[in-house]
């Protein structure tokens, strides 16, 4: 499968989660392109879906170098180490920001946990610290408890995405890199001139990309956590956008109301748990001519996408607009049983 560079990330991921990866053979890459080796040709139902995710992916022919030696998975390595039963119950994922290893133990690991991040450390051999999460994401910053399982105790690092940087303290600040393909996506679609209102901005995500991609746009990046504004304005210099991402501290609303309003071309709302109490400052901050917002909400099994777009489009039409058009929806990831973190694009008129 042969994918552009950007989306290489992207993709290497889907085709794991597919299982069509040949994960016997060695990725490939030249200046443009990289080349992920398949098991098989993608049916067609699989072709549509990578093609969703990378219209540019492309099936070819060519030659891979096996890979090297098989690295031990964390069961083996831990076999021996814990009793047998309670394999089946180790992580099975983790969420890898800069080089910290983030990791959920099940309450009967929790006496193995050093066991299990010094595994893990083996097995990533970029990782420098591993962290259990020590309880759920919480409160009006949105950040968690974590204990060190391996590894250097601490929770700042240098995350690298699409090219941009980012300061980030995982316990300080909300920060998913499951989000990646979301941040890319979104600063594709901006267009060279545009204003951007990014309302729950983090560390800048949504906004470092979007300006390194843009020669001439403008992004007000809002936080109400002034730790997370801080890494901000340290990202904003680490990725050389200065004068083109202002970090602004503060509650959307307010902000919206004291200096941003009818300004935006693209309002940003990923604040899934609580993005729709905002959607009138989001009607607020876009021009009188109409903008688009990129709203994240939530959705269980008793909803679906279309039960989302409803909700959103009256309480647009509560605020004295109305939307246009529907540009694009789909569940972006699961963030618990029966429970998806999904997004809208939408033109708001």
């Amino acid at each position: 499968m042969r994918v552009p560079k950007r989306l290489g990330e992207e993709v290497l991921v889907l085709v794991n989660r597919l299982k069509i990866a040949d994960n016997n053979l060695m990725v490939q890459r030249d200046e443009n392109f990289i080349y992920v080796p398949l098991i098989s040709r993608p049916t067609g139902e699989q072709l549509k879906t990578l093609k969703e995710r990378a219209s540019d992916c492309r099936v070819s022919t060519r030659f891979f170098p096996e890979r090297r030696k098989r690295e031990a998975s964390l069961a083996e390595l831990l076999e021996g180490k814990l009793p047998t039963r309670l394999l089946a119950s180790l992580p099975h994922s983790a969420d890898f920001v800069g080089d910290i290893a983030i990791v959920e133990i099940s309450p009967e690991l929790d006496s193995y946990r050093n066991k299990i991040g010094e595994a893990i450390l083996k097995v990533n051999q970029n990782v420098r610290t591993v962290l259990a999460k020590a309880g759920a994401i919480s409160g009006t910053y949105r950040v968690r408890e974590f204990t060190v399982a391996a590894g250097e105790p601490k929770t700042e690092t240098v995350h690298k995405e699409y090219g941009c940087q980012y300061y980030v303290d995982v316990a300080r600040m909300y920060f998913s890199p499951r989000l990646s393909y979301e941040h890319n996506r979104v600063a594709c679609l901006v267009k060279d001139g545009e204003t951007v209102v990014d309302f729950f901005a983090g560390v800048g995500p949504f906004a470092m990309p979007i300006a390194k991609n843009h020669k001439n746009v403008e992004v007000h990046a809002i936080d109400v956590n002034p730790d997370a504004v801080e890494y901000l304005k340290r990202n904003i210099r680490l990725n050389r956008v200065v004068g083109k991402v202002h970090a602004i501290l503060g509650d959307a609303r307010e902000v919206v109301g004291e200096r941003l309003s009818g300004v935006a071309d693209r309002v940003i709302m990923n604040l899934p748990e609580r993005a729709i109490e905002f959607v009138d400052a989001a009607c607020k901050s876009v021009k009188p001519t109409g903008g688009i917002a990129h709203f994240y909400g939530f959705v269980n099994s008793d909803g679906s996408l279309e039960s989302v777009q409803r909700r959103f489009a009256e309480a647009v039409e509560r605020c004295g607009r109305r939307v246009d058009e529907v540009l694009y929806s789909r569940n972006v990831r699961e963030t618990a049983p029966h429970e998806w973190q999904v997004v809208l694009d939408v033109r708001i008129r």
